[in-house]
């Protein structure tokens, strides 16, 4: 029962990471694709954050 279940388990994750590996392909390929560098969650000045 449990090896049924972790095959299982282990193609859908197989599955989800090669459309992934499709999406990101597509969008490194697109015209309109631009990149942003995004701040470390641990920069100081983030709302919220007091020191």
């Amino acid at each position: 029962m449990y090896s049924i279940l972790f095959n299982k388990m282990t193609d859908i994750i197989e599955e989800i990471q090669q459309i992934q590996r499709q999406t990101e392909e597509m969008y490194l390929n697109s015209k309109d694709s631009e990149f942003v560098l995004l701040k470390s969650g641990q920069d100081s000045d983030r709302p919220g954050k007091q020191e």
